[in-house]
């Protein structure tokens, strides 16, 4: 490829609307053009480095058994609706109808319609395991699409779905797809860590994020240096804080006036604030209360909430009318005297604590001296973790302080169980003819947003530093003035040299000056720079230079393909 062919509209500032660096320097190095909010075009540069990417997922799927398919973007409701995901997706689902009337989807995910091809075509335990993948534009109507392609609406997915006889070969195509994205994430040249995480909409058993960490990312992760756990914010588990013992004192209320958070209680009562109960108050997508109470210096972890409350999806904040009719009081709340129909939630650390100060459910009181293993009614609150971790909290595994980092979310590795093949009714017969449901894994990377990611894990004030396996091009050969015949001539030389030995390069044959022809090098991000000027051709030379550290190398003319091979092994 030579630059005066190549569509790379580079911009000379970054795009008003970017926040991401990401974003920011692939819509300024030409790689991707926005159509509307969360829809992007892939130029030319850009989509180099999507497809080397995917090129990299191919050769891992098919290296562990996947088979690659494509299935229909667009699904029917009645797929949905039998696995009843179709009302309670939620808005993010895109719907539309066809000229008769028939309702349709965009397709999010494809659990249904590849639990419905399954069904219909596998019906013996001889034909599993099976694992069949798609690379392929998915939709999701971002509430608040943002950060180009980290959170957008239309993005691209690889999806591979497996099919086991039983619970064990599940696990085995789960460790075979976590070893294999590890693989795919290591080759991509990224920094990158396997989470504990929650299956959020997808549902089923236990699940790993693929996280590569960037301060910027929008994930936070507590991890444990001393024994490798690590777990998302939404997953991370948390030991129970056991207080000290003491002689419970009798439950009492007190005036608190205009104390109504929990700065002002500690405050006014001049109660260390380990010694508050905090409440918050939500509701589900049916209205239902949900009441959360964890200790004054913790937050709230809504997926952990979603988690304990059976039945519940999405959580928003509870009107104060609500509150109020079961018998709760905004502001001043605890489990005491609240309603037998409302779902109240304590974290395991708060049943621990002893003469705490809660609220009365009035305005203007507050309980001192609460011990809830003695005050709150046990038959009707569900005691378990719900709060969010933090720095310093003890790791669930060894005890030793956490710590906390951020990272983007890239893929993630799911088992499923039967959740699907049970609610679409997908059997086969087993050894002993007797049907049974097939045991399901589902396993994402984000395309797009793995690029992204590799952008926000490498870049400099110049520019993106791409990892040479995912660059859209390896080596730019950049003469210094291309009008000349001679170093245009020396530079096609050493650009067919450099093609004819398998190194993807790129001539930059434009008649710029050197110094705009550097610039977009920089920003563009080309793993090696070759510079052809008089002095190397008088020399008989080649100028290299690497773009992660700025570090100038010369060689020989007979030796620089050994060379740049070699550099090129360590980018």
């Amino acid at each position: 490829m030579r630059a005066t062919q190549l569509y790379a509209p580079t911009l000379r500032e970054f795009p008003a609307e970017a926040e991401l660096i990401s974003h920011k320097l692939m819509m300024k190095a030409g790689l991707i053009r926005k159509a509307a909010g969360g829809i992007y075009s892939y130029l030319p540069l850009g989509w180099r480095t999507i497809r080397k990417i995917e090129k990299i997922i191919r050769e891992e799927m098919d290296a562990e058994g996947g088979q690659e398919i494509m299935m229909p973007i667009t699904q029917p409701a009645e797929l949905w609706k039998e696995s009843g995901r179709w009302a309670v997706y939620g808005p993010e689902m895109m719907k539309l109808e066809d000229r008769h009337g028939r309702e349709f989807a965009l397709g999010p995910t494809h659990e249904e319609m590849i639990t419905s091809l399954i069904r219909s075509e596998v019906k013996s335990y001889k034909q599993l395991p099976l694992m069949l993948y798609q690379i392929q534009n998915k939709y999701r109507d971002e509430i608040r699409p943002r950060f180009g392609l980290m959170r957008s609406r239309e993005f691209i997915m690889k999806d591979l779905y497996s099919f086991d006889k039983d619970i064990d070969g599940m696990n085995v195509s789960y460790d075979k797809m976590y070893n294999a994205y590890s693989r795919i994430f290591t080759r991509c040249g990224l920094k990158f860590r396997p989470v504990e995480a929650d299956n959020g909409a997808i549902g089923g058993g236990h699940s790993h994020e693929f996280t590569v960490l960037a301060p910027n990312g929008e994930s936070s992760i507590a991890y444990c240096e001393s024994c490798n756990y690590a777990a998302s914010d939404e997953k991370a588990e948390l030991k129970v804080i056991t207080a000290e013992a003491e002689e419970m004192k009798p439950l009492e209320k007190v005036s608190t006036p205009n104390c109504h958070t929990i700065e002002m209680v500690k405050d006014y009562l001049q109660v260390p604030i380990e010694k508050t109960i905090k409440a918050v108050a939500f509701q589900d997508d049916d209205g239902r209360l949900i009441l959360a109470f964890v200790r004054g210096d913790h937050e709230v972890n809504e997926i952990k909430i979603l988690n304990a409350v059976e039945g519940a999806l999405h959580l928003h904040m509870a009107e104060d009318s609500a509150i109020s009719a079961a018998g709760g009081c905004a502001g001043f709340m605890s489990p005491i005297g609240i309603k037998d129909d409302t779902a109240i939630v304590v974290d395991s650390t708060v049943m621990e604590m002893y003469n705490a100060v809660a609220g009365a459910n009035e305005v203007d009181v507050h309980y001192i001296n609460v011990t809830p293993k003695r005050d709150f009614d046990a038959k009707k609150i569900i005691v378990t973790d719900i709060r969010m971790v933090k720095e310093g909290d003890p790791c669930p595994h060894c005890g030793k302080a956490l710590k906390m980092t951020r990272g983007i979310e890239v893929g993630q590795v799911f088992t499923l169980g039967n959740k699907y093949s049970k609610a679409l009714n997908a059997t086969f017969l087993d050894e002993n003819g007797k049907e049974k449901y097939f045991e399901m894994g589902c396993y994402g990377i984000g395309v797009g947003r793995t690029a992204a990611a590799a952008i926000e894990q490498n870049n400099d004030e110049h520019g993106i530093i791409w990892p040479r396996a995912i660059a859209p091009f390896e080596v730019v050969v950049v003469p210094v003035n291309a009008k000349n015949a001679a170093q245009l001539e020396y530079s096609e030389k050493i650009y067919e040299e450099l093609k004819a030995a398998g190194i993807d390069t790129i001539l930059d044959d434009r008649k710029d000056r050197a110094g705009v022809k550097f610039n977009d090098c920089d920003l563009i991000g080309y793993p090696i720079r070759i510079t052809i000027s008089p002095k190397t051709i008088d020399e008989n030379t080649i100028e290299v230079k690497i773009r992660k550290t700025g570090e100038v190398y010369t060689f020989n003319r007979d030796e620089y393909k050994d060379k740049v091979c070699e550099l090129l092994k360590d980018l």
